[in-house]
């Protein structure tokens, strides 16, 4: 490992390492001295790349928000029409509530924090604005809304419940929302 500041990769490690420090044990858990080691750093490195664990903390976020954005492009990205949209968008649910652990801890992890602290609603805030783009590409903004927090809430619930529901019913789901006049009376 390189030592000193000729280090270019340090301050990345670091941020990769307090991302994977949240995941696994917690934001409470978190300390200068822990990240540093996680991160095989000298603890002095978290001042001299980082004013503070409000820096550090931010500036993780927003790569794991980075990370979110991109899952949302790939599903996204490319689809000619509504219909593949709203495919899409099941697939979207089911990738992140089926995927890493380590994204959904990281997502409750901080929602929590944003709850508490206005300051970190910004990056929350960051992320909706972001989601709601890529969903405005098919839908309109008040239906790119209520998808935006049905992809939330479909994607916890199925995490984390025992028996999680099927595609058949997120495609259902959001159907629903995005069907003017809601689902047809047979």
């Amino acid at each position: 490992m390189a030592t000193g500041h000729t280090d270019p990769q340090r301050r990345e490690r670091i941020i990769a390492a307090t991302l994977d420090l949240i995941a696994e044990e917690g934001i409470a858990r978190v300390s200068h001295r822990r990240i540093a080691q996680r991160a095989d750093v000298p603890l002095g490195s978290m001042t001299y790349h980082f004013s503070g664990m409000d820096q550090l903390l931010r500036e993780a976020f927003g790569r794991f928000i980075d990370h979110i954005v991109a899952v949302f492009d790939t599903h996204l990205e490319g689809i000619a029409d509504q219909d593949r949209a709203r495919e899409a968008v099941a697939d979207l649910v089911h990738a992140l509530s089926e995927g890493s652990r380590r994204d959904l801890v990281l997502t409750q992890e901080l929602y929590t924090l944003a709850a508490r602290s206005p300051s970190y609603r910004e990056l929350t805030h960051t992320w909706m604005r972001h989601s709601r783009v890529r969903l405005e590409a098919h839908f309109d903004p008040d239906t790119a809304r209520q998808l935006d927090a049905l992809i939330e809430g479909l994607t916890l619930h199925r995490a984390l419940d025992r028996e999680p529901h099927d595609r058949a019913l997120t495609l259902e789901a959001v159907t629903r929302i995005t069907t003017r006049g809601g689902p047809q009376a047979t």
